[in-house]
């Protein structure tokens, strides 16, 4: 059960009920207004990283599930397995991202990437010899996008981790994305 009682949406922005306009009826979004202004920087960040991304968004999925596990934050989890499935992240990829699990089922890049997010998100910086051979292998832009996503994706499960954001009931979920 949440910490705080969730936002009531009729009180919110209109900029922020236009942000989330179209978006499936996430308690996320439901807490999120308790942040003011900023939950609509937020918004526009998550939605930047989601819909804008250049990186492949089957390994953006790999990092954010990565990241969840490793915050422990099982909304963020729920939500980033339906998610990666539907971006064509197979089922036994989604297995080999749970900590200590065998990672046979990912290719080279997609351990890199795994590995990657382990490292910033446990000592915040890759050694070098790691970030030079994640940028030879997806070029410095990729890199710097896969970073700020591994970043917003800590605070993303921090967030929800401390306000205890329940995980909707399923059919409130069917529809998101």
């Amino acid at each position: 059960m949440a910490r705080v009682p969730y936002f009531d949406l009729d009180q919110a922005s209109d900029n922020y009920r236009q942000l989330i306009g179209s978006r499936p009826p996430l308690n996320l979004y439901r807490m999120l207004p308790h942040a003011g202004k900023v939950a609509e920087g937020f918004l526009a960040l998550g939605g930047a990283i989601l819909r804008e991304n250049r990186l492949d968004s089957r390994l953006r999925e790999i990092a954010i599930l990565r990241v969840g596990l490793l915050c422990g934050s099982s909304y963020e989890v729920h939500q980033h397995r339906r998610v990666a499935r539907s971006v064509g992240l197979a089922d036994d990829k989604v297995a080999a991202l749970e900590i200590g699990a065998d990672t046979g089922a990912l290719d080279d890049t997609e351990r890199m990437v795994l590995d990657y997010v382990d490292q910033v998100v446990t000592h915040v910086k890759a050694p070098d010899a790691m970030f030079d051979a994640l940028c030879q292998q997806l070029s410095p832009a990729l890199v710097a996008e896969l970073t700020l996503v591994i970043g917003f994706y800590m605070m993303v499960s921090r967030f929800l981790e401390n306000f205890e954001v329940d995980i909707e009931a399923p059919a409130a979920t069917q529809n998101a994305g």
